[in-house]
């Protein structure tokens, strides 16, 4: 077994501890997996909740808002599968997509894309003073590694569910999504809704150090210090100088 194996391991036995801690004291937590096309996004979540209790965790994957859906207030569909007290609920993607591949792709006007960096902060400050845990991480790949991921989607036959048309223009597309996320995470790292920056091109180790900073962050009984007590640069807080410096 290999070194990161082991962690992981180990890691796996101190989020059933935190979900114990979330399901006891009612806790309401919240975790967004926002990032570039064949940035682990599905694979990270998936390592999180391999050893969790169905019935408290769901992970939230929305497609194609339905034409009710685009004509309500932006967040309500959203809001619909927040978690309840107890809970722990993982979006792969989220709110986040008008900030994103909405703005890039013209899926929304610009009205609406001013209007929702206005709102977010609103929305988030209300969840958070009415008792949720928000921890949001957008995963960063470079360019050449998106482009490798994106070739694999296309020739394993285990993997075809995940190959859309915006996968075909994300390489094109990459200064403009560039740009898209570096607004987004300037205007949204809210000191009650931080982002956190992953450098994602080695899977394994990147959903270590979710994992880690993710129990780091979050208060639950018999916490091993010891396993989480370790400075990660693979995680870092989504400030001015890691957005400039940190990010492809």
């Amino acid at each position: 077994m290999g070194k990161n194996k082991e962690i992981l391991e180990e890691l796996y036995i101190e989020l059933v501890k935190l979900q114990k801690e979330v399901i006891s004291s009612g806790m309401k937590l919240l975790v967004i997996i926002e990032g570039r096309d064949a940035a682990g996004k599905d694979g990270t979540i998936k390592t999180i909740v391999k050893h969790l209790s169905p019935r408290e965790t769901r992970v939230v994957a929305l497609g194609k808002p339905s034409d009710k859906e685009t004509h309500e207030w932006y967040f309500q569909r959203y809001a619909h599968y927040l978690p309840a007290s107890g809970e722990f609920v993982l979006f792969n993607r989220s709110w986040y997509n008008r900030a994103g591949v909405e703005k890039v792709m013209g899926f929304c006007n610009e009205k609406e894309y001013k209007a929702f960096f206005g709102s977010v902060e609103l929305f988030e400050k209300m969840l958070v003073e009415s008792g949720f845990i928000i921890l949001k991480y957008y995963l960063d790949i470079s360019k050449k590694e998106q482009e490798k991921r994106l070739k694999d989607r296309e020739t394993d036959p285990l993997k075809q569910w995940k190959v859309s048309p915006i996968d075909q223009e994300a390489q094109k597309l990459w200064d403009e999504y560039s740009e898209a996320r570096d607004v987004m995470l300037t205007k949204t790292n809210f000191k009650h809704a931080p982002w956190f920056i992953v450098a994602a091109d080695d899977k394994k180790e990147a959903h270590n150090a979710i994992i880690t900073h993710l129990l780091k962050h979050i208060k639950y009984n018999n916490k091993r210090e010891d396993l989480l007590d370790h400075k990660n640069e693979l995680v870092v807080n989504a400030t001015k100088g890691n957005i400039k410096s940190k990010l492809h």
